[in-house]
């Protein structure tokens, strides 16, 4: 497995979720994203237990800490993506008539990358880990990532709500390329409006 580290004692990145730290990684995307998360996968416990169920650890990259995940960055690449489960992933947890509205929910959250490029499933990095650099490190691997495999450009959406995750885009080369509102999401999952971002990669954001 892959991994590097900052030299000075930070968190050491990996290019894939380790084995057994499934439920840590939920739990860690389930802080960041259970709000809008919830109408699909309510209650907590259930929402958690589906995402580590359904990963797909090699694409993910996790930052990791005295042996726990304290951050992580997913990516859609070739047709998966880090989060995954099927509708009839969703049937099965959920059964059939609890199954439809939340399969109606995901269906908003969908997103496939255009030939040539890597959307990012998000960014998730432990409260108290906060402000320390591993936001920015995850998403310069993630950028490396596409380098290597050809993409031309890294793609994400943040929400209106989320302006300290937006400034964090915007410092490591991200700009906006269109806002979609959405006022009819604010009252079922608590944002108003999303802007999706685009960061151009060329092969010198490879790895050496």
């Amino acid at each position: 497995m892959r991994g590097t580290t900052d030299g000075n004692g930070g968190p050491t990145l990996l290019r894939a979720v380790p084995t057994g730290a499934e439920a840590r990684v939920a739990a860690l995307y389930w802080e960041a994203f259970g709000r809008k998360l919830g109408p699909a996968l309510d209650p907590p416990d259930s929402g958690r237990a589906f995402i580590a169920e359904h990963l797909h650890h090699d694409r993910g990259i996790v930052a990791v800490h005295g042996g726990e995940v304290v951050g992580v960055a997913g990516y859609q690449l070739g047709g998966r993506g880090l989060t995954g489960g099927d509708v009839g992933d969703v049937l099965a947890a959920y059964g059939l008539f609890r199954s439809l509205p939340r399969l109606a929910v995901l269906a908003l959250f969908e997103r496939t990358p255009e030939p040539g490029e890597l959307v990012m499933d998000g960014i998730a990095v432990d409260a108290g880990r906060r402000g320390l650099g591993i936001g920015g490190r995850l998403l310069t691997e993630v950028t490396a990532v596409a380098a290597e495999h050809g993409c031309h450009r890294v793609r994400l959406d943040v929400i209106d709500v989320n302006p300290r995750a937006r400034a964090l885009y915007e410092r490591h080369g991200f700009t906006a390329a269109r806002t979609e509102r959405t006022p009819y999401l604010r009252t079922l999952l608590g944002f108003g409006a999303v802007t999706t971002m685009h960061r151009p990669v060329t092969p010198a954001d490879a790895r050496a």
